[in-house]
């Protein structure tokens, strides 16, 4: 890279810094173990090549966010971290998403205790079990490594916390299916569900944000003593709408 270049870059002056900020860097040098910077300031900076891990690609001219460590240690040289650049990148980006109320993407890095950890641009997150779907999850481990959208639902910068909410995004999903399916329900009507709930008397089926009472004596032609006995949690069941209150909230099926 030249000079000719760095001078177009930076408007050919030499950039005053401050230490704790987040600037472009150019790479101007690349070697086995390091990355050389020009970030406009009187001396480059290095780099452990480490930090560039997600870029395979980097070559010289590349722009690069750098966090500012120190603009000059012991030995006069120009301290800068990626790594650290990308964290303060990463809480602005959380901070954007709340304020904005965004959805975002993260991935599932590991189960623990009352949840998941999920990676938001590069912020390790919570994921409350309680949150993660509208129905109660047995298994969190199948969420784990695989990409979610969530929303952010709250932030403590005092214990460097953040927590997301894939829940929200269901809710929200649901209220429309609900409204579709209560705008068109009427008796007669075949529609499908999913059993959540299990009592001696019937069983209470999602049918997409609204719930459905199966009353045992509508499971089957011959005596049951329990649900239980021919069907189960989770199952997809077609039911025929047999009755429902007026404002259309608890829905009398039919197997």
């Amino acid at each position: 890279i030249n000079a000719e270049y760095m001078g177009q870059l930076y408007g050919g002056a030499i950039t005053s810094v401050n230490e704790s900020e987040v600037v472009k860097g150019a790479v101007v040098g690349i070697n086995d173990r390091d990355v050389i910077l020009n970030i406009g300031f009187k001396s480059d900076g290095l780099v452990p090549l480490a930090e560039f891990k997600d870029m395979p690609n980097l070559k010289i001219g590349d722009l690069v966010d750098l966090f500012i460590e120190e603009r000059e240690n012991a030995m006069g040289q120009l301290i800068l971290s990626r790594r650290k650049a990308k964290l303060v990148k990463g809480w602005e980006y959380v901070q954007t998403a709340l304020d904005k109320d965004q959805v975002i993407e993260g991935f599932v890095k590991r189960r623990t205790k009352g949840g998941l950890i999920v990676d938001v641009f590069g912020i390790e997150a919570f994921l409350p079990g309680s949150q993660i779907d509208v129905k109660p999850i047995r298994d969190f481990d199948i969420y784990v490594n695989k990409n979610i959208e969530v929303k952010v639902v709250k932030i403590n910068y005092t214990n460097d916390n953040v927590v997301v909410s894939h829940k929200v995004l269901i809710e929200k999903d649901l209220e429309q299916q609900k409204a579709a399916i209560l705008t068109n329900l009427e008796k007669g009507q075949v529609l499908e569900g999913v059993i959540k709930n299990m009592t001696n008397f019937g069983v209470f089926i999602d049918l997409g944000g609204v719930d459905g009472l199966l009353h045992i004596t509508d499971i089957s032609w011959g005596r049951i003593n329990h649900p239980e006995e021919l069907l189960k949690l989770d199952q997809v069941v077609k039911i025929v709408v047999l009755d429902f209150d007026e404002d259309k909230t608890h829905v009398l099926c039919v197997d």
